[in-house]
């Protein structure tokens, strides 16, 4: 994770939507017709665009009071279990009609995209009911298929016990798995030609890890890759659950014990850190991306954006929190934003690297070394953004 293959007076050659060939600019121009256009980058950087792969890009409103609470020393569980958080949300969210929804979430895609992602999942997860959670579904799809950033969807139906089902969590989800999940299947993941995901969160207050389990083994029975979240505030078992059920990824790992980061070693789970989280909240205790690493767990970037913990869209911050708070390299922080997040949402053969045949996703970054890029923070170094080989305007 500490290697990035750099080229000095490097070019890369795209034709189409495809990175064509990539060497010193010499021996890039030499094979460059008459009629290419030239994008001058002297003196900044180049690298793939960013891959977000946790996000809850689709939501209504706000919860900035919810802020305001926490501040004042309310905790993250005490306010749900006030029936505030998720389902502060979940109200907003289906009370919103499919165009508001994509007004809303759009003008967040835009300044994704304004910051470098290129590539981002999405997950589904305030609706909490069925016709919500496929109206989430039909807007992520339609976000996709509208914007130049790539959208990887993912159901997240098991995201917390809606206000109507409190007190009757195993109902819930038997719900989740007999009747959301096959509707999923139908209307979801039939118009997908991607990959396309299921997740839990497994966690105090939300889904046991039994639950977790059965609704993630659902989900794989009909296809669906798997992610949880898990050990975001309390140790469950979820980290040792993906690597038993070899889930892409397993998201969080704020807690996660030692012997169960050794599990996801040789599992091919990715471990997807959110420091933007504890951040969020204020917290001091952030994820061992460094014990991580040193064991051999391939570690991903995520901005985790979402209205109640993590308002924010913008990956170099979640970067340069990373380098402060989990003692990660710059270096290291490049690959967990680019090849590995790709390989986290089941990518990586076509971004995250600046490689032939993958998809030209890059950008042209304004600054004379890549460790600016966490060196500085809280300004966009973002100077140019070209998507699928068509420069953003």
């Amino acid at each position: 994770m500490n290697e990035l293959s750099l080229i000095n007076d490097g070019a890369v050659a795209v034709q189409g939507d495809r990175i064509v060939l990539v060497g010193p600019t010499p021996e890039v121009l030499a094979h460059a017709g008459e009629d290419t256009t030239l994008v001058d980058a002297s003196g900044k950087v180049v690298i793939p665009g960013f891959v977000d792969p946790h996000t809850h890009l689709v939501f209504a409103g706000d919860r900035a009071e919810e802020f305001e609470m926490r501040l004042q020393g309310a905790t993250y569980l005490e306010i749900m279990s006030a029936g505030g958080g998720i389902m502060n949300t979940v109200r907003a969210t289906r009370t919103a009609s499919l165009e508001d929804l994509m007004i809303q979430s759009r003008q967040r895609l835009d300044r994704m995209l304004a910051h470098g992602t290129t590539t981002a999942e999405a997950k589904t997860g305030y609706g909490l009911d069925t016709e919500n959670e496929l109206k989430m579904l039909e807007a992520i799809r339609l976000l996709h298929q509208g914007h130049p950033v790539d959208i990887i969807p993912t159901f997240l139906g098991a995201h917390a016990i809606p206000a109507e089902y409190q007190g009757r969590n195993e109902e819930y989800a038997n719900l989740v798995i007999d009747e959301m999940l096959p509707r999923v299947e139908r209307e979801g993941l039939g118009k997908q030609e991607g990959p396309f995901f299921c997740d839990v969160f497994c966690e105090e207050g939300a889904f046991s890890l039994e639950q977790s389990k059965r609704i993630l083994e659902k989900a794989l029975e009909m296809g669906m890759g798997l992610k949880i979240h898990a050990d975001e505030f309390t140790s469950l078992g979820g980290a040792a659950l993906a690597a038993e059920l070899k889930a892409t990824s397993a998201d969080h790992l704020a807690c996660t014990p030692e012997e169960e980061i050794k599990l996801l070693v040789d599992s091919g789970t990715i471990a997807v850190l959110l420091p933007g989280t504890p951040f969020g909240l204020g917290e001091a205790h952030y994820p061992l991306a460094r014990r991580m690493i040193e064991l051999g767990v391939p570690v991903a970037l995520a901005t985790d954006l979402n209205p109640g913990t993590c308002y924010c869209e913008a990956m170099p911050f979640i970067m340069a929190l990373a380098c402060r708070k989990m003692g990660m390299t710059p270096a290291e922080t490049i690959v967990a934003a680019t090849i590995n997040a790709a390989h986290a949402i089941d990518m990586g053969h076509e971004v995250g690297s600046l490689e032939v045949g993958k998809k030209a996703d890059l950008l042209i970054l304004d600054i004379p070394d890549y460790r600016h890029l966490v060196y500085r923070f809280g300004t966009n170094l973002v100077e140019t953004t070209v998507k699928a080989g068509r420069v953003i305007e």
